[in-house]
């Protein structure tokens, strides 16, 4: 599963051709959790409330290349990196 960022100690990830609402993978300190593209809402899984804060903040920041990176990874294209929170 590609790498799209990491910050803060949290790795971000998103499969290839996978299924559902459009979303990342995020893991935090053995956490981990399923993150909406679209509202930053957890899916599945848990993080703790600052790790969940920062997701939230750094989808709302990137939704629109997190979008595009879905539609890439849909059509069997790797994703592409995008930037941290700073």
């Amino acid at each position: 599963m590609p790498t799209i960022s990491v910050f803060s100690g949290i790795v971000v990830t998103m499969y290839s051709l996978d299924h559902g609402v459009p979303h990342v993978h995020a893991r935090y300190s053995g956490a981990k959790a399923v993150v909406a593209i679209a509202s930053g809402e957890i899916l599945a899984g848990g993080l703790p409330p600052r790790a969940a804060r920062l997701m939230r903040e750094w989808v709302g920041a990137h939704r629109f290349e997190l979008e595009a990176n879905w539609e890439r990874t849909s059509a069997g294209r790797p994703p592409l990196p995008v930037e941290p929170l700073p």
